[in-house]
């Protein structure tokens, strides 16, 4: 099979293949060629460039030609954190916010994922499966391609493999790519309230052996932070996981400087997440690894604290990502454009920036930065066909209106919006 765009005005997101990551400056330096073509076959990226030097070969045994003309080819995104499993929404604390409750206060009340984890007893695995598939549907008319699913809302060992159980079903019948991530320390119960150590052994000589004896996840995370687990805890707990197989990422920096962003580094985190907290010493500590940093803004802004300092990130020479954390509590969204919106207006990240952070940098985030991300010869031809727009400025530019028209994966249309006929049956 064989797709061919033309008349591209411009092609964005462009590495070599062997790129898995970009850092610092680098990140506003990804290739972009105006008025281009762009060829899929078998589900890969097979040629490119532009339209001036297409040979005539190319067109070929072509199944397909779609003219592109006034439209941008952009890498689909790859939202690496979410929790889009879990049994109900929780707008009854947005308006315990509005009241003036932080965030803290409510889940010290018992609110927040403990909340989500007393309604995750209540409902079965069809439901949740039902609910998190039409979240997906939902996040891939805005552009995703990928996504890492985690638990955490069980917290108990029968609780957190029906959620894994229910994200391995979403991994075998959805088009896009999904990684699974076991949280099980995401909080203390309320029945381990005073019982810490034996919640937190119940990890780590339960839950850890039980998901992997089935296969259930990719990472482990711990959130470590303020309130929740102590940078001790999260280290013992993540090297219970790496000895079972399970690779670290972690939760860190959202309520306070926890020693996350450290403890994760010293464990080869693939990523630590949130960072809304950061000093020097953890911008160092990142510059001197192999660990991504991946930012939140959407629960910056849902929650109104601090958003992380991208600049001062990106200027020190750092690799960064953006995720949506589409969750019920602290960021009710998966929607990536409006992600990169955030990070443009509130962050003061440059549009190129926020593109390379949302598609390269969260595929390497979830380790598929080898796969997609970037618009490479050879990798997965997951893509965004834009409506007729200016530039690449105008995604975050123009924050609540789509402006995603078609979303290809594996070089097959998956969501068409011409029209309005939104998202194709499988």
């Amino acid at each position: 099979m064989k797709l061919l765009f033309t008349n591209v005005k411009a092609i964005h997101g462009i590495t070599e293949p062997t790129i898995e990551k970009l850092s610092g400056a680098e990140m506003a330096k990804a290739e972009t060629i105006e008025k281009g073509y762009l060829l899929v076959e078998d589900g890969k990226i097979a040629d490119f460039g532009r339209m001036v030097d297409m040979k005539p070969t190319v067109l070929g045994s072509v199944n397909e030609v779609i003219d592109a003309q006034g439209r941008l080819l952009l890498p689909a995104f790859c939202d690496s954190h979410t929790h889009i499993v879990f049994a109900e929404p929780r707008e009854a604390e947005f308006v315990d916010r509005i009241n003036g409750l932080s965030y803290e206060e409510i889940a010290q009340r018992g609110g927040g994922i403990l909340n989500s984890a007393k309604k995750m007893r209540e409902y079965l695995p069809q439901d949740l499966y039902d609910s998190a598939k039409s979240r997906i549907d939902e996040m891939m008319l805005t552009g995703t391609g990928a996504v890492e699913i985690k638990s955490g809302y069980g917290l108990s060992l029968a609780q957190e493999l029906k959620m894994l159980r229910v994200i391995k079903e979403l991994k075998n019948h959805s088009p896009i790519t999904i990684k699974a991530t076991f949280l099980g320390a995401h909080a203390i119960p309320t029945a381990y309230k005073e019982k810490r150590e034996e919640y937190i052994e119940s990890i780590i000589h339960e839950m850890i052996p039980a998901v992997v004896a089935e296969e259930l996840a990719d990472y482990i995370d711990v959130f470590c932070d303020k309130g929740f687990f102590t940078p001790e805890e999260t280290d013992r707990i993540l090297k219970a996981g790496i000895a079972a197989g399970l690779q670290p990422k972690i939760h860190a920096n959202e309520l306070a400087i926890s020693g996350g962003v450290q403890v994760g580094v010293a464990n080869n985190a693939l990523s630590v997440d949130h960072l809304e907290c950061m000093s020097d010493a953890e911008i160092e500590v990142l510059k001197n690894s192999d660990t991504m940093a991946t930012m939140l803004p959407g629960t910056a802004f849902f929650l109104k604290i601090s958003y992380p300092p991208a600049r001062k990130m990106i200027d020190a020479g750092l690799a960064v990502a953006l995720a949506s954390d589409y969750n019920p509590g602290s960021s009710p969204s998966g929607n990536m454009e409006f992600i990169t919106s955030l990070a443009c207006i509130q962050m003061n990240m440059l549009p190129q920036e926020a593109l390379t952070a949302a598609t390269l940098n969260g595929a390497y985030a979830m380790d598929l930065g080898k796969e997609m991300g970037s618009i490479a010869i050879g990798k997965r031809a997951n893509l965004i066909l834009t409506r007729p727009i200016p530039s690449l400025a105008f995604l975050p530019y123009n924050f609540g209106s789509s402006i995603v028209e078609r979303l290809f994966i594996d070089g097959e249309m998956r969501v068409d919006k011409r029209g309005n006929s939104g998202l194709l049956s499988e």
